[in-house]
């Protein structure tokens, strides 16, 4: 049976039930989407559509909103008859205004939505005409600060038509779109400045790319994307699954930049399959995706080649230690996608990859999709991130300070779902480093992870899920915890805040926090709500010794809550912005600096009048913004942990060196009879190391006695104040004392060592000293 006909009869073989699906995306008819406290959501509904709204947490109402096309009410398609005028001060409005702008509408005028209240059971609601329908989650600002008002909502739209989902909503204007079926390739043009998006309509499916420059076709030459030449230009000797920000040709002209990926499992630069690679493995005639390139680029003249490089989108691979370039399944979901912009006019080709032999495709070649886009497409940069495997993709969106950061740097680097910035050029990254120890700096930390624990049993969960007692955490105070699992492995840290008797206020890393909780919860039959904030509680770090006397121009506090100089280390307190009817915001003295410092968490609507407020009031003490490049450097010399590195999967709370975040005699919580065993007969614990010079090793680099390796470095720098690199390292308690002389092993470990000497941590202000003043 020839290849192509074989392609028509998959359907009929099974192949199509084998291919492995995603809680959530194993439909394509189904869409799920987080709404968290104080947002708003647009769906599109045609007749039919079904709409489930589910309760997570302790939203007591939402509002819904309906449409026509002309900005019209259209509640009775929904079958609602009862409406009030919405509030718009109560949730983020500015979609929703501007929405309400572009297509007619009047936001000064009364604008009317029902309240849905939150149910046991959920609620499904569907229309019977073509409908824009907004849901918001309102809280006003107040409330969510002070009193843990407000829980997020999971909304899921079920279209009346089951392909309608197959591909991802346009991101702006569409000038031409195709669909690449499987099994072939597709040439087409896309001119400077337009951008191309590459989708995988059913997932796991690789799609190769090739991109040539017109003006070299018309003048008889061949100029297409060169793997070499990118790699060099962009500083990286290897091709590495992923992409790179912008791709070359030999002439080292760009030609093309990355705007998104929400897959971000490539493998840039390897070949297209080739006639010559089916032949080797006994399938002759088999379709190739350079014969199908070569086929889709003859009307353009171009050369016949038996083997096209290509960057193989969606193709899974990495670099394995035991056998090199390794590749297994992709990791794409149905509707992932990348989007390129051409920086010339090109002419480019997409194949939607024939190969089921191998797992690269799950076995089962599918289609490839493309649009191509107008130059004006508002398409900002964005990677993907998603809560867990199987959860909803988000891309990355700038954070609530983003219109003041962006406005003084342009290098940011993505933390979670946000954009955050990496260093500011005025200042750079050591005059960041130095303010921070001498004056004050303003960060934003808006990726952190905050969840509300409230109920009767809130203490009771808290005290299962942490290693600290929480029972003796007082009101208005916060304490540093970690999260265990019953190996003792460290799951995630925070510090926990009590707002009252029964709402706390956890500030983490990780979503996997809220999971762990609500599972206890659900287990042990606890009254308990955990509450998912999202990106509703933007947050800032101002750090430094002159952070106090920054504050105390701007704040306000009420005498019921401690002030500003009342508040001792890990206190909080709820505070207004200049007076009593100023914004309020919740002021924690914390950070990740080592220095003294407070957080400050606080609605979106108030981010940038907080933001101006601080900076303003620091002109006269000389405070700068500070990004994450700085903070590694100081948090490294502080001795903190981060995730990823101090700890990690397999590794102990006392081998990560956070035995003291585990209150002593407590029982009864998750991971206690591991972490004793660890606490009494550790195999290896967390020390620092000091050089004599300036290098500091990378992540994961070995430690050396001898020929033999006895642990490895965590995090690495070069310190400043000190005047030599630092480096935390997991060490063998039997090499462990102070002033052990070890070596670590650069290049391959033997070819290159660096003398280095094992110390105490932190490295700098051992006793917290600075933190406490």
């Amino acid at each position: 049976m020839q290849y192509s006909k074989l392609l028509n009869t998959i359907d009929n073989i099974g192949y199509r039930s084998n291919r492995r699906t995603f809680p959530g995306f194993s439909k394509p008819d189904q869409r799920l989407h987080h709404l968290e406290p104080r947002g708003a959501l647009k769906l599109d509904l045609e007749p039919g559509d079904l709409v489930r709204i589910d309760w997570l947490g302790g939203a007591a109402k939402l509002g819904l909103l309906a449409f026509r096309g002309s900005g019209q009410n259209a509640m009775s398609a929904l079958g609602i008859d009862h409406s009030k005028p919405l509030n718009f001060t109560d949730f983020e409005s500015g979609a929703l205004t501007g929405w309400l702008v572009s297509n007619g509408a009047n936001p000064g005028h009364a604008i009317r939505a029902a309240n849905l209240f939150a149910n046991a059971e959920a609620v499904v609601l569907s229309s019977i005409e073509p409908v824009t329908v907004w849901i918001t989650n309102p809280v006003s600002a107040d409330a969510l600060i002070e009193l843990g008002a407000g829980g997020s909502v999971q909304v899921e739209h079920v279209p009346s038509r089951p392909d309608r989902f197959h591909l991802p909503e346009p991101l702006g204007h569409v000038t031409e779109e195709f669909t690449v079926s499987r099994g072939t390739a597709h040439a087409y043009e896309v001119p400077k400045g337009h951008l191309v998006q590459i989708i995988d309509v059913e997932g796991q499916q690789c799609s190769d790319f090739q991109a040539l420059r017109q003006d070299a076709l018309d003048a008889g030459l061949e100029r297409a994307i060169d793997g070499t030449a990118t790699r060099s230009m962009v500083r990286r000797a290897y091709p590495t699954p992923g992409l790179f920000a912008k791709f070359f040709d030999l002439d080292l002209r760009p030609m093309m930049e990355l705007v998104q990926d929400t897959c971000g499992r490539h493998d840039t630069f390897g070949l297209a399959c080739t006639a010559r690679g089916y032949e080797e493995r006994g399938y002759p005639g088999h379709l190739n995706c350079s014969d199908n390139i070569s086929n889709a680029l003859d009307r353009y003249g171009v050369p016949r080649k038996p083997a096209w490089p290509a960057i193989n989108f969606f193709w899974n691979t990495w670099i394995d230690d035991h056998h090199g370039l390794a590749t297994e399944e992709s990791h794409s979901r149905p509707g992932d996608y990348v989007v390129l912009k051409a920086l010339e006019d090109l002419v480019c080709v997409s194949t939607a990859c024939p190969d089921d032999l191998d797992p690269i495709n799950g076995w089962n070649p599918t289609d490839v999709h493309v649009r191509i886009y107008a130059p004006e497409a508002p398409i900002q940069r964005a990677v993907a991130y998603r809560k867990k495997e199987d959860a909803p993709m988000q891309v990355s969106t700038p954070s609530a300070f983003h219109e003041r950061t962006s406005a003084l740097t342009s290098n940011f680097a993505p933390a979670r779902d946000l954009w955050v910035p990496d260093h500011f050029p005025a200042t750079g990254v050591l005059g960041e480093y130095w303010a921070c120890r001498e004056k004050a700096t303003l960060q934003d930390m808006s990726g952190l992870r905050k969840f509300d624990i409230i109920g009767p049993d809130a203490e009771r969960l808290l005290q299962r899920a942490l290693t600290r007692d929480v029972s003796r955490l007082a009101v208005w105070r916060g304490s540093y915890a970690l999260m265990c699992d019953e190996t003792g492995a460290v799951i995630d840290d925070g510090t926990l805040f009590r707002l009252s008797p029964t709402l706390f206020r956890w500030c983490c890393g990780s979503e996997e926090s809220a999971r762990v909780l609500e599972t206890l919860a659900s287990d042990e039959g606890l009254q308990v709500r955990v509450e998912h904030l999202g990106g509703s509680l933007p947050n800032l770090a101002l750090q430094g010794p002159q952070s106090r006397d920054v504050l105390r121009k701007i704040l306000f506090t009420q005498p019921t809550v401690p002030s500003i100089d009342q508040m001792k280390w890990f206190g909080v307190t709820v505070a207004r912005l200049h007076h009593r009817d100023g914004p309020a915001f919740m002021l924690s003295r914390t950070g990740y600096t080592g220095e003294l410092g407070y957080e400050i968490f606080c609605a979106k609507s108030d981010a940038l009048a907080i933001w101006d407020a601080v900076m303003a009031a620091g002109e006269g003490y000389g405070v700068v913004p500070m990004g994450n490049a700085a903070l590694e450097i100081i948090r490294i010399e502080a001795g903190l942990a981060a995730a990823g590195a101090e700890f990690a999967p397999g590794v102990t709370a006392h081998e990560a060196g956070l035995g003291f975040a585990i209150t002593k005699g407590k029982t009864g919580f998750v991971g206690e009879a591991a972490l004793a065993r660890s606490a009494d007969n550790p195999a290896k614990v967390l020390r620092g190391l000091a050089f004599a010079g300036d290098e500091a090793p990378r992540h994961g680099t070995h430690v050396f006695h001898g020929e033999r390796p006895v642990g490895v470095v965590t995090s690495a720098t070069m310190s400043p104040t000190l005047g030599h690199a630092i480096a935390m390292a997991r060490l063998a308690v039997e090499f462990s004392e102070t002033g052990t002389a070890l070596e670590v092993g650069q290049l391959d470990g033997h070819m290159k060592r660096l003398p280095t000497t094992v110390t105490d941590v932190p490295f700098v202000d051992p006793t917290r000293t600075r933190a406490r003043a």
